[in-house]
């Protein structure tokens, strides 16, 4: 057996990692931007434990383009390295100075914000750069170093003139990347990525107002002056305690997260926990749609308020990608160019708990004003109807907030509905049906019916409500849903103890034949019922499965193929008591008999928004003549 150390070839190591490291090269900036933060960030600590006798002061990092010299600059004003401090960090690829101070600190250094910890992030300058100078003075007193490498295994180090504190990164920009010499680009990819920021970061200056003294004239014009422009907001809300914030400022910060939105968000979750895991954040609740995907990736992950995707499936529970907002958490696992969520347990503890914080959230918010979640539930039904069918966690505690209202405008809980229902029932062990409708126009003559029957309706009208109404059937114990134009409310509306078909069995024998020859089988069941005398002569229902077998196959699962390839079937209900039928069975020819048929048909179809097309133009013509 043969034992050695594997080698890694150095000339090797710069096409490597401009070509594979990173997915996409405008990532430099952000990790250029984030050693400077880190070498701010040390010092600030190291002076807070008196370990440097430098002043902190008010430090800042500064971004300067020469285009006319090619060359961008990375400033700052932070830790700053000796030349041994720079042939150790820079010239030990994968050695990160970050890793190694918090391991020298320790507790001590474990808030202070610190972002780095593979030590490949400088390397990245090579992907748009021909040359990288680094010109770093320490806060210890040591001379200036001037380290220079054009991408090759060589690089040279020599003393600098350097004065002040800190360091300056100069990439001589490449041919092939010039679009960072421009300073629209450059100034989108610090909106981007380094937005929050914990360091004031200056990009140029800027002509401000000059406030007037007060006993300046009305028309006075208020003098200019130039002032650095600063891009980043250091101390965003997520990072304030929520006994900090106001409402307003929750709302002031949602409009710098989101500037192209009127309107305020309904209400926002301030997420804030240090065990087991580090994690803060703000989610916001806006006005919803029921398109289950136009609201997606609208929240911001962060790592140390570095941004790092708008991307958080797996982060954050599939339900709540519709939010908006903020997540920041230096424990979620990334690969090394902070591109992707590595698999780790911690991942699923993170997103347990924002499930957790948000039931908790909207509980408390039903309890406190349920008036005010009442009026809003429109607006939030989608997430929560989506939460309760994909987390079974979150399914047990919306019992205590979800809510179902009816066709009337009031809303129940789950409990409240049941024992509503409950109450009016007679046969107390019968299951219990619960109607509903999806549609109140289409489907007025079924909830009339329904109501007119001392039945409650409900109005359930999300995309997801045939998923949603499935699960509740399995897990709550002597219930069932149906839709108020369903087969299965055929008993509840049609049907009337009293009622005796005023048809003898020859008749309706007669009116069976006649209605086969007229009304499509492949399209339609018939049923003969005798019912109130003045319900509908002619009422049609769907077979309840087959319909939402169907919707649930259109909105992902829930059906197999086969349902999405058979016809739609559905049941025609003939009221043999109504004076229509009678009618029809007493006029002399056949030939207006069958036009009846088809009229009362049609009639039944149109009110379900069944006709169209060529059979919608010819019943209105025939309406016309049935006129004349």
């Amino acid at each position: 057996m043969t034992k050695g150390n594997i080698n890694v070839s150095v000339e090797n190591i710069f096409p490597l990692i401009k070509k594979f490291l990173y997915s996409d090269h405008e990532i430099f900036l952000r990790e250029l931007i984030s050693n400077a933060t880190d070498a701010t960030l040390k010092l600030k600590h190291l002076t807070s434990i008196g370990e440097t006798k430098t002043e902190y002061g008010n430090p800042q990092i500064e971004i300067k383009i020469d285009k006319e010299g090619k060359k961008l600059h990375i400033i700052d004003q932070g830790l700053g390295m000796t030349a041994e401090e720079v042939e150790k960090y820079i010239n030990q690829v994968a050695f990160s100075g970050a890793e190694e101070f918090l391991d020298q600190y320790k507790d001590a250094a474990k808030d202070s914000g610190i972002i780095g910890h593979f030590g490949l992030g400088f390397y990245s300058a090579f992907m748009v750069a021909e040359k990288v100078e680094i010109i770093t003075k320490s806060h210890k007193d040591e001379p200036a170093a001037h380290w220079t490498c054009d991408g090759s295994p060589e690089f040279s180090l020599e003393a600098s003139d350097k004065t002040d504190r800190g360091t300056e990164i100069v990439l001589h920009i490449a041919e092939d990347s010039t679009e960072f010499l421009e300073e629209a680009r450059i100034s989108e990819l610090l909106l981007k990525y380094n937005k929050f920021m914990p360091v004031s970061i200056k990009f140029g200056t800027k002509e401000v107002n000059v406030a007037l003294p007060e006993d300046a004239p009305e028309d006075a014009t208020p003098e200019k002056t130039t002032v650095d422009n600063i891009i980043n907001n250091p101390n965003p809300a997520w990072t304030k305690q929520p006994t900090e914030l106001e409402d307003e400022n929750y709302k002031s910060f949602y409009r710098e997260l989101y500037p192209s939105q009127f309107e305020d968000p309904l209400f926002h979750i301030h997420l804030n926990v240090d065990y087991p895991f580090n994690l803060t954040g703000i989610l916001y609740f806006p006005k919803m749609t029921n398109d289950l995907n136009v609201q997606k990736d609208k929240i911001q992950l962060y790592q140390n308020q570095v941004f790092v995707t708008d991307n958080v499936e797996g982060i954050v529970p599939e339900f709540l990608t519709m939010l908006r907002g903020v997540i920041d958490s230096p424990d979620i696992p990334l690969n090394v160019s902070r591109s992707y969520l590595q698999a780790d347990g911690a991942v699923k503890k993170i997103s347990s708990y924002i499930t957790r914080k948000v039931a908790d959230k909207l509980k408390s918010l039903f309890n406190s004003n349920r008036e005010d979640f009442e009026a809003k539930w429109d607006d939030i039904k989608i997430v929560i109807e989506y939460g309760m069918l994909s987390e079974d966690k979150f399914f047990e505690k919306a019992d205590a907030f979800a809510l179902y209202p009816t066709v009337d405008g009031a809303h129940y809980t789950y409990e409240e509905l049941y024992n509503k229902i409950k109450a009016k029932q007679t046969d107390k062990d019968d299951k219990l049906v619960i109607l509903y409708a999806s549609n109140k126009d289409t489907q007025h003559s079924y909830i009339e019916s329904a109501k007119a029957k001392g039945y409650e309706v409900l109005m359930l009208d999300s995309p997801i409500v045939s998923h949603l109404i499935q699960k509740l059937e399995t897990t709550k114990e002597n219930i069932s849903f149906a839709r108020v134009d369903g087969d299965h409310i055929d008993n509840l509306i049609k049907k009337d103890e009293t009622a005796i078909s005023k048809l003898s069995e020859e008749e309706k024998t007669t009116l069976d034949a006649l209605l086969k020859e007229v009304v499509p089988s492949e399209k339609f069941m018939v049923q003969l019922e005798a019912m109130d005398s003045d319900a509908s002569p002619f009422i049609i229902t769907q077979p309840e499965f087959m319909r939402r077998m169907k919707e649930m196959q259109q909105t992902g699962g829930g059906g197999m193929n086969m349902f999405g390839n058979m016809p739609e079937i559905h049941n025609l209900i003939v009221n043999t008591n109504s004076e229509l039928v009678s009618e029809i069975l007493n006029t002399k020819t056949k030939k207006k008999q069958e036009r009846l048929i088809t009229q009362s048909l049609d009639l039944a179809r149109l009110s379900q928004g069944l006709l169209k097309g060529e059979e919608l133009t010819n019943f209105i013509k025939r309406s016309y003549d049935m006129i004349k």
